[in-house]
């Protein structure tokens, strides 16, 4: 390969250009300052990625300063094979700034299961979690973006992203762009904001896995707090992670937007590491004890502690589930206890040597067992969320990442037993699964020999770690007064999820997320829960049995809640749309002229290209088109659907170029892989848009369109 010199400034936009036609060879222009050192890196990049497969080889030919033209040998690989044309422009654009050095590591089986659980419902926002606090007092905006910049820098799950392999695995990048987006006061009301933050969802293939968005900010002080909001995705972090993220950045804001130290050790690497060498065998008997994914726990609410091996003749049923997934999207409801009530649950379960989150599990199981209209000994099942922290992996509580996730609960519920031999039987089970929080339901599935689920909810007890309250204590001396963070709720594969938590004030909150299908159901469902956890603690003694406390929801006019039925279709409003949304911003000067197609990119306004459009010279049509996803099944669909889109006009016969932002390479090469394969000469332009204004990137992509389309 030659090196080339460039006269050009560094900061000038970096352009890919991918010409394709039908039954060519792809010809790959570069454009700007790109060193033929760097394209060499990126070449080795994209072999690591693919290891046990052969390299692809280029010969980068100069044409003049910042103009070159690389070709592919294609003697090692398959006739039909084709470069990962949209992979390469995606590195040569990361910014020209930051280093192409990435490491690749295996992800967890927690983590496949929750990226194909995200997969399978693309656009429904699923396993996408929010987080949202008050900050009261002057709050510095350029020092609470370095230092979100700064945690950004020094942890590594912040700069993770799934690659776009079959079996998923995880890359980690040097550098990430943190997004953070600043909305002044009056601009919006809270609730949309949330919403519209939700339904833009996290792309899991794109590094950073958050996003944080601030609501007001300044030196207003406590006349009107700001509002932070966190959009994350569990496939890569996890509640408690969000919690250990806010203690560093307020770590980094207290020095000044510069967190001190280097990268955090030991990260998910080393945990994907320890896990590797975890083996599944000692959880066998404890998992697969009744020949279902969660064990039939005798120790029950009876007393009887001789283990189940299966359901036999004799033995109690199941309490069957209660709710199935809908097609009608997710509803949220909101319930808390006052502080008081708070204060006397915490009492009244520690007398039975437990906490409020096992007084929370019994009082479920109790209405599990009512709601499916059980008579006499039942099993009952549902979900839980370990936090992960608890495994013998040292550091554990001190590793963000997606360590937490669901494991199922089975207690056997009897309606003449005791309350507190309830709470010790479900206590019990918890403490005995903390040996085995690192599986994930799959891996628990897969030993006892069964494939679908076995609970319907799940629950979910956020705690927050006690070091965050040392970094509050010290923003208190700024002046500043922060509320704990409180998790809105998220959509996950059970179709009602339960988030217990505690608010400022130390009341226990509720946040429920269910599909609206079971509303009614669920509603009246939580009422109860509501009801039990007020009244048990006043009246429930040492002898109250289980059917004593169902006795406390009869006769208020509340009904026996009816079995779920069959979840409705989706309204025709609701259904997924088979195109993607597009805009017109510019109309094409003359007939023939072409069409620009830009493909927005996360965390880029539709003002930017708006003024992007307007600083562009040429005479084509420009239009902006809905983001495709990095990967996965809805990477696919939106791509075929962006094509459809762009049909008629790539069949009119004007010329045709997808336009990208680095990280929307591949889609961009996909788009116009499908427009060739048609017969047509499509374009592909990957720039780097990192830290460039929009009449920067006008002139670039100007140039390089220059031969026209």
């Amino acid at each position: 390969m030659t090196t080339s010199r460039f006269a050009r400034p560094q900061d000038e936009p970096i352009a890919v250009i991918v010409r394709l036609g039908p039954d060519e060879a792809p010809v790959v222009e570069l454009r700007g300052p790109i060193e033929a050192t760097r394209v060499k890196a990126a070449l080795d990049a994209l072999s690591a990625r693919r290891p046990g497969t052969p390299a692809w080889l280029a010969d980068l030919h100069r044409r003049g300063p910042g103009q070159h033209t690389l070709r592919f040998n294609r003697s090692a690989h398959p006739a039909r094979e084709q470069p990962p044309l949209g992979a390469l422009a995606d590195l040569l654009t990361r910014g020209g700034r930051s280093s192409l050095r990435t490491r690749r590591l295996t992800a967890t089986p927690l983590q496949r299961e929750l990226l194909a659980d995200a997969d399978a419902h693309p656009g429904s926002g699923r396993q996408v979690e929010q987080v949202a606090w008050d900050w009261h007092g002057p709050l510095d905006v350029a020092r609470f973006t370095a230092a979100w910049h700064s945690v950004f820098a020094r942890e590594s799950v912040l700069r993770t992203a799934f690659d776009g392999w079959a079996e998923p695995g995880l890359v980690i990048h040097e550098e990430a762009e943190s997004q953070i987006l600043r909305m002044p006061y009056g601009s919006t009301e809270w609730p949309s904001l949330v919403e519209a933050e939700r339904r833009r969802g996290i792309d899991p293939r794109r590094p950073a896995p958050l996003r944080i968005t601030l609501l007001g900010g300044g030196p207003r002080g406590r006349a009107q707090p700001a509002r932070i909001l966190l959009t994350y995705h569990h496939a890569l972090l996890d509640g408690f992670s969000i919690r250990l993220l806010v203690r560093e950045f307020y770590r980094g804001y207290l020095a000044g937007g510069v967190l001190p130290g280097g990268e955090r050790r030991p990260d998910m690497t080393d945990y994907g590491t320890w896990l590797a060498s975890q083996r599944t065998t000692p959880a066998d008997g404890f998992f697969a004890a009744s020949g279902d994914s969660a064990a039939s726990d005798d120790s029950t609410a009876s007393g009887d502690s001789t283990a189940s091996s299966g359901f036999r003749a004799g033995e109690p049923l199941c309490v069957p589930p209660l709710f199935t997934p809908g097609g009608r999207g997710d509803g949220r409801s909101l319930l808390r206890l006052t502080e008081q009530e708070t204060t006397e649950l915490r009492r009244w379960a520690a007398r039975w040597g437990a906490g409020e989150f096992i007084a929370l599990q019994a009082v479920w199981s109790l209405l599990l067992y009512r709601a499916g209209r059980a008579e006499g000994r039942a099993q009952v099942r549902f979900a839980t969320t370990a936090t992960g922290r608890t495994v013998p992996f040292e550091g554990a509580e001190l590793t963000p990442g997606a360590l937490a996730g669901p494991l199922p609960q089975s207690v056997l519920v009897d309606p003449h037993a005791t309350l507190p031999e309830l709470i010790a039987a479900l206590r019990d089970r918890f403490l005995d699964q903390t040996a085995y929080e690192w599986m994930s339901v799959g891996q628990i599935h897969e030993l006892a020999g069964r494939t679908q689920p076995p609970a319907d909810t799940l629950l979910t007890f956020e705690a927050a770690p006690r070091i965050l309250t040392d970094s509050q204590t010290e923003l208190g001396a700024l002046g500043v007064e922060v509320e704990p963070p409180q998790s809105l709720g998220a959509h996950t594969a059970y179709p009602v999820t339960l988030i217990a938590q505690h608010d400022r004030q130390g009341r226990l909150v509720l946040t429920a997320t269910y599909d609206r299908a079971h509303r009614r159901e669920v509603m009246e469902l939580l009422a109860h829960v509501v009801l039990l956890l007020r009244e048990l603690p006043r009246g429930a003694g040492e002898f109250t049995t289980v059917g004593e406390a169902l006795e406390l929801l009869s006769g208020l006019g509340i009904g026996t809640p009816p079995r779920a039925k069959a979840a409705e279709a989706p309204r025709p409003s609701e259904a997924p749309e088979d195109s993607v949304p597009q805009a017109v911003l510019r109309l094409p000067a003359c007939a023939g002229a072409g069409t620009i197609g830009l493909l927005q990119a996360p965390g880029i306004s539709r003002a930017f290209y708006g003024r992007l459009a307007h600083a562009y010279t040429g005479p084509e049509e420009i239009l902006l088109l809905g983001p495709v996803p990095a990967g996965g099944p809805a990477a696919d669909t939106a791509t075929r659907a962006v094509h459809a889109t762009l049909g008629a006009r790539s069949r009119s016969g004007a010329g045709l170029a997808l336009v990208a932002f680095s990280g929307d390479g591949e889609a961009a090469c996909a788009i116009a892989a499908l427009s060739a394969a048609d017969g047509h000469r499509p374009l592909a332009v990957v720039l780097d848009a990192a830290g460039t204004a929009p009449d920067s990137l006008a002139r670039a992509l100007a140039s390089a369109l220059g031969r026209g389309l």
